[in-house]
């Protein structure tokens, strides 16, 4: 059981990595407490994959078995505000193909998890939670169920926002919950959608609303929780009417596809994304609200930092030396700061009730969208995968 690379967390981020570092020299275990769910109809929880990443998931081989009726592209999004302010994106007006792919987070899930069971350099170790971690000067330990020690050169922390590997390594964590939780659903709806996706920033919260194929779409509303708890306890021809009134009507009748679930929303930093041998990505490095949609892509281009700067290493080098993830945590540094700040202001911008700041707020929307080369530059930077 010794091993180059042990992934804790068989997660996006972490099945992402494990996928990069195929066909390398490097052994990998991949340690989750579960395998994922065979997915049967649609999944409420989705993602908007930027081009950039969608490039990283075809590169690793995952892209091109997903099933293309199930994706949605998108070629057009258009933000509300809440006094009247406006902005609208086009892929064609940025010269791009799309904006984004709307993606199932449970097919995804399961793509990159058969990819890597595939994988010789693999070892899938399922169905233990590691109980302890030691961290010594030329190897680190993982002390798994039945008194089985694995041993490696680097632990991966890809194991979510309570990361465990992250508290093991002592990296201090300021995780502040927003006091609001994501409420997913997926609808069809009377109106084709044609590949538009939607939000607004309302009182009661931020209600998006992203095209799946055919005339469904897949709706996130972040809300304060008490509202949260309203939407849930509505039944489904209720929770239709609540969000085609919210939606201004654009996509007409809505028919609830799948129960409504709920996911708490935080938003956390930590103090460093590596220690001596100790490597974070995906949520273990980065918690941001939803708003921005792209909360994966940043778990996706953290897998792919950490195993491109893995593949360059020469041979002789050690993979857990803090040198070579210093290398990885500069690479890492400016997007994810600039991601999470920029929606929690955001969030924090529109969740005021101050009626100068929403004048502001709306002000800015409006002369955003009148800015041509502003409002494309944006997307541009936005499709390239640094948000």
């Amino acid at each position: 059981m010794d091993f180059d690379l042990i992934i804790v967390g068989g997660g996006l981020a972490g099945a992402s990595l494990a996928a990069a570092l195929q066909g390398t020299r490097y052994r990998i275990a991949l340690v989750e407490a579960r395998a994922p769910a065979v997915v049967e109809g649609w999944d409420p929880r989705v993602y908007a994959i930027s081009p950039s990443c969608a490039d990283f998931l075809r590169e690793i081989g995952i892209w091109q078995h997903l099933d293309s009726a199930r994706i949605a592209p998108v070629h057009a999004m258009s933000i509300r505000g809440d006094a009247g302010g406006e902005l609208g994106f086009s892929s064609y007006d940025s010269g791009l193909s799309e904006l984004a792919w709307i993606v199932e987070s449970g097919r995804m899930q399961r793509e990159l998890w058969e990819t890597v069971k595939r994988q010789h350099n693999v070892t899938m170790l399922v169905g233990g939670v590691p109980e302890a971690m030691a961290v010594e000067r030329d190897s680190v330990s993982l002390a798994l169920p039945g008194r089985k020690t694995v041993y490696g050169r680097l632990v991966v922390g890809a194991d979510g926002v309570n990361s465990w590997v992250r508290a093991q390594a002592g990296i201090d964590a300021e995780i502040t919950p927003y006091g609001e939780r994501g409420v997913v659903a997926n609808f069809s709806c009377m109106e084709d959608h044609r590949n538009r996706a939607f939000q607004w920033f309302r009182e009661d919260g931020i209600l998006a609303l992203l095209p799946l194929p055919g005339r469904m779409v897949s709706m996130v509303w972040s809300c304060a929780d008490d509202f949260a708890d309203s939407l849930l306890a509505l039944e489904g021809g209720a929770l239709g009417r609540r969000v085609a009134d919210a939606a201004d009507g654009v996509l007409g009748a809505m028919e609830l596809v799948t129960p409504a679930q709920a996911f708490p929303l935080r938003f956390m930093r930590v103090a460093s994304v590596v220690k001596e041998r100790v490597a974070l990505v995906g949520d273990a490095a980065h918690a941001i609200h939803p708003l921005s949609g792209h909360g994966i892509n940043l778990g996706f281009q953290d897998a792919r930092a950490l195993a491109e700067r893995l593949k360059k290493l020469p041979t002789w080098r050690d993979p857990g030396e803090l040198a070579v993830l210093r290398g990885y945590a500069r690479a890492r540094a400016e997007e994810p700061f600039l991601v999470q700040y920029a929606t929690h202001g955001l969030n924090r911008l529109f969740g005021s009730r101050n009626p100068l700041l929403a004048a502001v707020r709306n002000a800015g929307l409006n002369l955003t969208d009148r800015l041509p080369v502003v409002r494309n530059a944006l997307v541009r930077y936005a499709a390239s995968g640094r948000f």
